[in-house]
């Protein structure tokens, strides 16, 4: 009987140990997303062709969450300070660098942007006053204080690589977005706006397809 139950114990604790190793990783607090559309296309090309001739636009980014806290840009001289968190802007996502990658020219306002992949940044004048910044500031993918050149997030950031500044339309949702999202909205193949969403705030920057 005792020589039973040490066998049984014995496999219950294999069990748990196996269990403990499949487990799945513990989630990341803001979880990694993407948006993308294609433009290019042509308004006579069939839904295939669409897909085959249109070219990329897609934004990269962390997802912050907002778990109940309240008044998230602040107000007054504190206006995006604790977004910010000490950085000269906002990356306007979390984690590694928010980036817009472009398979083809944009033009955002009379703006012109090169086809290429480009940090994003968003700068916090306030709750009217915001401003889409696109970078040539390269990102690290890993945190690594001891790498000057690259950024982590926004920390480090100089506007010495800006490649285009563009003022954003900021509005007020009838809801609250709890985690922080990009959509592509009113696309056609040679335009669309792209909007920023998080608690009760859209901003957004409308675009055309460059030549």
């Amino acid at each position: 009987m005792r020589r039973m139950m040490t066998l049984i114990l014995a496999a219950s604790a294999a069990s748990v140990a196996v269990f403990a190793q499949t487990q799945a990783p513990a989630r990341p607090a803001s979880p990694a997303g993407s948006a993308a559309i294609q433009v290019g296309w042509k308004a006579t090309d069939a839904a295939g062709a669409r897909a085959t001739n249109g070219k990329w636009i897609e934004v990269t980014y962390g997802r912050p969450i907002k778990r109940g806290r309240a008044d998230l840009f602040g107000s007054g001289a504190d206006y995006g300070k604790t977004l910010n968190a000490g950085a000269p802007v906002w990356r306007a996502g979390a984690n590694v660098s928010t980036r817009l990658k472009t398979e083809v020219p944009l033009v955002f306002g009379t703006t012109a942007v090169p086809a290429g992949e480009y940090s994003l940044f968003v700068d916090l004048k306030g709750p009217a006053s915001w401003t889409m910044i696109l970078s040539s500031h390269q990102v690290q993918a890993t945190y690594d204080p001891n790498d000057k050149v690259k950024l982590w997030g926004s920390y480090g950031y100089t506007p010495d690589k800006d490649v285009a500044r563009v003022p954003m339309k900021v509005e007020a949702l009838p809801y609250s977005v709890d985690e922080l999202t990009y959509v592509f909205t009113d696309v056609t193949g040679t335009s669309g706006t792209l909007r920023l969403m998080w608690d009760t705030v859209m901003a957004s920057v409308p675009f055309k397809v460059g030549q």
